[in-house]
């Protein structure tokens, strides 16, 4: 009998709705102080001045640090510039020059929040403005290609592009637009900063507890083992949480300087600016087709917006490289230099907007040879990834638009634009499909099974909300041969054994495997325990000769011809005299020189329009796909359904509004900032089409934390252009667009 797959409530729930569990700001600490951010008010220009004797009037303020009298860092560690994209260039008040609006330019801190907040308020800036580049079409005057493209090429070109594109019957040259976009988790960035001596102790809202470690050590020049960075829980990251941003160092360089904890929270309005964005981006795709379908030309050429110090690129040309056989295709990026903050990860990076432009560009030449957007991506269809001439490690995506196909009832679709209504609303359905990369990296775990029966497993890994608990307590269950119950899976401290970021939907990916290993190692370890000892049924057993029966409190080892004779593992432990305790380490192989590995799905959408005033509404969404083993059918199923309701708001509310003669976002807060609601949201069926991949992970398991969102934005386009006649390819698809 096996648990990892079963649906089984979340082990961390309990903590969670009774309020136990700890996040970042929340961790008591003895004699904290308490921090606030200030922040730049200008887009460009340096800092002349800060006056800060009315703020000093303010009972309980302990320091203002400004870069007049901030401790200095090691000049190579002065912007913190260190192994991108984790390790970013920030702004750590070792110079005055301001780059965006929101930029931190001080820390104050006092005895009391409130006190901090009044007496950053009280300081008096002057600047000297210098000139900014705060409009998209300037910037795009002037363009440059980063040097990678995550760890692919820029550029890449394979056939002949313009021989393809005169050779189809039907040919589109259209140009989409996605908006800049800001993360909004529910728990802002947060750190608490403690010193003993040269150990520094982070409580940090982070995804990669392993990387606050290494980054913030080698800005203060001190080794990895003296900061231990802790986050047994965060509270929605979607990847702004994957790098280290300015204010986790500001926080221990403030706790440096005052010799006293500092907590520093940041507010919601700081969450546009410091803690990186998606960048707005103009996608142009070109398609050409024959009568029949087959594809002879297609091109993807992005440009996304970057900082002024340092180049972040949305990947969006690398769905196109691999989803459909073209024989003439190309692919570039582009960077447009604007005084704003960094760019970085935002859930599915350049898939979610990749696949919108894409998508939709199907759809398009879809209609201009009057055939199906579901055939013609049959008709292209291809078991290979033609990027990179690999076969793919698994591939359902057939499955998936035939059983959505099925369940949303397309063929019943009337192609003709605004030919369906329900009462005085037109109805529109799209589709499109959905796609994320198999990520792995090297993981470790250590497991331990300790003299009450129970086994305690450990890795410096990361839980978003997402279930990595619960997963991994499962995985680690199976793995040794004990009930779940009897199973505690510790995360969050970066003194653990070697965990990755939990970005890329690569955790369950990872761990799970190191997880594995461990489990299997300690039941090994215990056998071989039992196996010297004469006293032992299992004396001189080997472990083919071995079963383990986890239906038994506390698991137990038995003779596989004698199942009489069995021992429970924790006698085993008890006349060991102590703990049991192994490490395992799980790691890619070559696997990914052999196979393209991807997630799949088809989304369909409904998408009803009111006619005269334009309002959206989606009654109804139908996901299927194909993702290897679901770990968890409970947590799986949620975290699909979260990545729809992210790719609602992706297609039809989410924008921050950037002041173009300030550069601030004019919408920096939740209540102007629109995501969805309940009230936006209905029907969402999520199915799974069973896939066994061998070759992703020794679990077959991949992760699903991005792929949801994909596809969603253009079914949701392509819906609305069916419903309504109009072809809105500017996202977000607002009424004002369609009036």
């Amino acid at each position: 009998m096996t648990i990892t797959g079963a649906p089984i409530n979340r082990v961390d729930a309990w903590a969670k709705v009774s309020g136990a569990a700890c996040y970042s700001a929340e961790h008591p600490v003895d004699n904290v102080a308490h921090a606030v951010l200030v922040t730049s008010t200008i887009p460009s220009g340096r800092v002349l001045s800060i006056d800060d004797s009315a703020a000093r009037e303010v009972p309980g303020v302990l320091l203002v640090m400004t870069p007049a009298n901030a401790m200095r860092l090691p000049p190579n560690m002065k912007d913190g510039k260190l192994q991108p994209p984790i390790g970013r260039r920030l702004t750590l008040l070792q110079e005055d020059d301001v780059y965006y609006n929101n930029q931190p330019i001080a820390v104050v801190v006092a005895d009391t929040f409130e006190r901090a907040r009044e007496a950053g308020a009280r300081l008096r800036i002057e600047y000297e403005r210098k000139p900014a580049v705060l409009d998209f079409e300037e910037a795009k005057a002037s363009v440059h290609p980063p040097e990678k493209v995550l760890t692919e090429e820029t550029d890449t070109k394979r056939g002949d592009l313009q021989a393809g594109l005169l050779a189809g019957s039907a040919r589109i040259d259209v140009t989409y637009t996605t908006p800049v976009e800001n993360h909004n988790p529910l728990e802002t960035h947060a750190t608490i900063a403690q010193w003993d001596g040269d150990r520094l102790t982070l409580y940090d809202s982070t995804q990669y507890m392993k990387g606050v470690q290494r980054i913030v050590a080698s800005i203060f020049g001190i080794p990895p083992e003296n900061v231990t960075a802790i986050c047994p829980y965060v509270g929605g990251g979607f990847g702004a949480k994957g790098s280290v941003w300015s204010h986790v160092v500001l926080a221990a360089m403030a706790a440096k300087q005052l010799g006293r904890p500092v907590k520093l929270s940041l507010d919601r309005n700081q969450m546009f600016g410091p803690v990186g964005t998606r960048p707005n981006t103009e996608q142009r795709m070109r398609m050409a087709a024959l009568s029949d379908g087959r594809m002879t030309a297609s091109s993807h050429d992005t440009i996304a917006y970057t900082s002024m110090i340092e180049d972040w690129i949305e990947p969006c040309g690398l769905v196109t490289r691999m989803m459909y056989e073209s024989p003439n295709q190309a692919t570039s990026h582009r960077l447009a230099r604007m005084n704003l903050g960094t760019p970085t990860f935002m859930r599915a990076p350049g898939e979610a907007t990749g696949s919108y432009a894409q998508d939709c560009a199907i759809d398009e030449l879809a209609y201009e040879l009057h055939m199906d957007p579901l055939d013609l991506r049959l008709k292209n269809y291809t078991e290979r990834d033609p990027g990179k001439d690999l076969p793919f490690s698994s591939k359902s995506l057939r499955q998936c638009y035939e059983i959505g196909a099925e369940r949303f009832g397309w063929r019943d679709r009337n192609p003709q634009p605004r030919s369906m209504r329900q009462g005085s609303k037109l109805v529109g359905w799209g589709m499109a499909t959905a796609s994320y990369p198999t990520n792995r990296s090297a993981a470790e775990c250590s497991a331990t099974l300790l003299p009450d029966g129970t086994a305690l497993f450990r890795s410096g890994t990361q839980d978003l909300g997402t279930g990595t608990y619960t997963v991994m307590t499962q995985v680690a269950a199976d793995a040794l041969g004990v009930p779940v119950d009897r199973v505690r899976f510790e995360l969050g401290n970066s003194q653990m054994p070697e965990a990755p970021v939990s970005g890329g939907s690569t955790t369950v990916a990872s761990v799970a495997p190191a997880v594995q290993a461990a489990g299997r190692a300690l039941r090994l370890k215990l056998l071989g325990i039992a196996a010297a000892d004469e006293c032992s049924p299992l004396f001189g057993a080997t472990a083919d000769q071995v079963g383990v029966d986890s239906t038994s409190d506390g698991g137990e080892l038995y003779l596989l011809d004698d199942p009489a004779r069995r021992v429970a593992m924790q006698a085993i432990a008890a006349r060991h005299g102590g703990p049991v305790e192994v490490t395992a380490k799980a790691e890619p192989g070559d696997a990914k020189q052999k196979y393209s590995m991807h997630a799949f799905g088809a989304v369909f959408v409904e998408v009803t329009v009111d006619e005269d005033l334009g309002e959206i509404r989606v009654p109804r969404v139908v996901g299927v796909y194909g993702v290897g083993k679901l770990m968890n059918e409970k947590t799986g199923y949620s975290q699909l359904m979260g990545g729809i309701v992210w790719g609602i708001g992706l297609a039809l509310l989410e924008e921050t509004l950037i002041d173009k003669r300030e550069g601030r976002a004019v919408n920096g807060n939740l209540a102007e900032y629109h995501v969805p609601t309940n009230a936006d949201i209905q029907a969402i069926d999520v199915q799974i089409v069973d896939e066994d991949d061998p070759h992703v992970n020794p679990l077959g398991a991949k992760g699903i934390g991005e792929i949801g969102i994909t596809g969603v934005g253009a079914a949701i386009a392509n819906a609305v252009f069916h419903a309504t006649g109009k072809r809105v390819r500017d996202l977000p698809i607002t009424l004002d667009k369609l009036l």
